[in-house]
């Protein structure tokens, strides 16, 4: 229990750290100066709703810090593995606590796609996990398998963030 409260207390600070820091003038990326759009796609595969949060904050704020630099942002979210259980209508098996965390990350999932953001979900992930295909959040495009989308982008020019 002791170990739980940490973990939370944790959590709680590094949302505020998210919400209170912005980088927007990019004058510290050295690297930054020549490039006019960031691709990048993000393996999220966390199981964790609490950690799924932080993970997908920061993924937005990312793309708004760049998209305030004037740099293009241009991103996509791949659920795999057990995330695939947080973007579900279904709720049963996590406790209310962990329901209201999927509710944010469902808020959360819906800004970043108006924000622009794509997101999508990897059905074989989706048949292992025992998910519904039809409770996935409708921002979510359905792919058959998250490893070719991952392939594919990459072959784009897209740089990975793996997010577990």
């Amino acid at each position: 229990m002791k170990r739980k409260g940490i973990t939370l207390l944790n959590l709680f600070m590094a949302i505020l750290l998210i919400g209170s820091v912005s980088t927007a003038s990019g004058e510290e990326y050295e690297g930054i100066k020549s490039v006019k759009t960031a691709k990048i796609i993000f393996d999220e595969r966390e199981s964790s709703p609490n950690t799924a949060i932080l993970h997908l904050k920061l993924v937005h704020q990312t793309y708004k810090d760049l998209a305030a630099m004037k740099k293009k942002p241009v991103f996509v979210v791949v659920f795999m593995g057990p995330s695939v259980k947080l973007v579900s209508k279904n709720r049963e098996g996590f406790s209310p606590e962990d329901q209201k965390s999927i509710d944010e990350i469902a808020n959360t999932l819906s800004a970043m796609s108006k924000d622009g953001i794509k997101l999508e979900i990897c059905l074989v992930a989706v048949k292992v996990f025992n998910v519904d295909p039809a409770s996935v959040l409708p921002e979510i495009k359905r792919v058959g398998n998250g490893w070719i989308s991952m392939a594919v982008y990459q072959a784009r020019g897209y740089s990975l963030v793996p997010v577990y």
